[in-house]
Parts: C-alpha cells; structure tokens; sequence
C-alpha cells in the first residue's frame, strides 16, 4: 500500500531553516503530484505547496519566496526547503499524494502522512 514518512521537523527560532522530507513507498512516484499542507492548533489544514510530476511548482503565498520544493524521482522523495522561518509557520506539516492534476485542495488528495511537527519561535 501507499506510504508516505515525514522527517525533518523540529524546533527553531526565527529566520532559521529547515528542511523537510517525505519518502514514499507503494507507488508509481515519478507520475504523481506531491503536495505539503500544515495545520496550526485550532486551525484547518491549509496548502502550502506542491510540485507536479515535471517539477513545477507552486506555493502558498505566506510561503512564496521563502519555500522551494523538489523532488527526487529515483530516490521517491519530495523535499519542503523552508528559509526565514516566522512563528506563523508554527504547524504540523503533511506530505500527500494526488493522483490527478496539481491542485491546492486538501480534498483532492490521496494518501497522506502522519506529518512532522515544526515550530518557531520568536
């Protein structure tokens, strides 16, 4: 079956970075759309960004020029690059997989991790 792993989260401070990951089994990578959504505590799940199967990408603007996203096909692996980190970026962060066009919506997704927790703080 399908899985997708989170890694890379954890607790900084303002304008640092991190980097997250998402490995995924059970599927044909290289065809599909790879998305990052985040919830905050108290908040629904929001997008953040995705990249399609030729590695175009688009964002969220709280996120545009501050995220980039990637992926690598052979390694079935997308990667959420986060710079200049703020509070307001404080979430859970979810890997998803859609099986159809790229797309912002959560509901169009098909499988989904367990997420990686990120904080900032100021």
């Amino acid at each position: 079956q399908v899985q997708l792993v989170e890694s890379g989260g954890g607790l900084v401070q303002a304008g640092d970075s991190l980097r997250l990951s998402c490995a995924a089994s059970g599927l044909i990578f290289s065809n599909y759309v790879m998305g990052w959504f985040r919830q905050a505590l108290g908040k629904e799940r929001e997008f953040v960004a995705a990249i399609s199967w030729s590695g175009a990408g688009t964002f969220a603007d709280s996120v545009k020029g501050r995220f980039t996203i990637s992926r690598g096909n052979v390694k079935n692996t997308v990667w959420l690059q986060m710079n200049r980190l703020k509070p307001e970026d404080t979430a859970v962060y979810y890997c998803a997989v859609d099986l159809g066009v790229i797309t912002t919506r959560a509901n169009a997704y098909d499988y989904w991790g367990q997420g990686t927790q990120v904080t900032v703080s100021s």
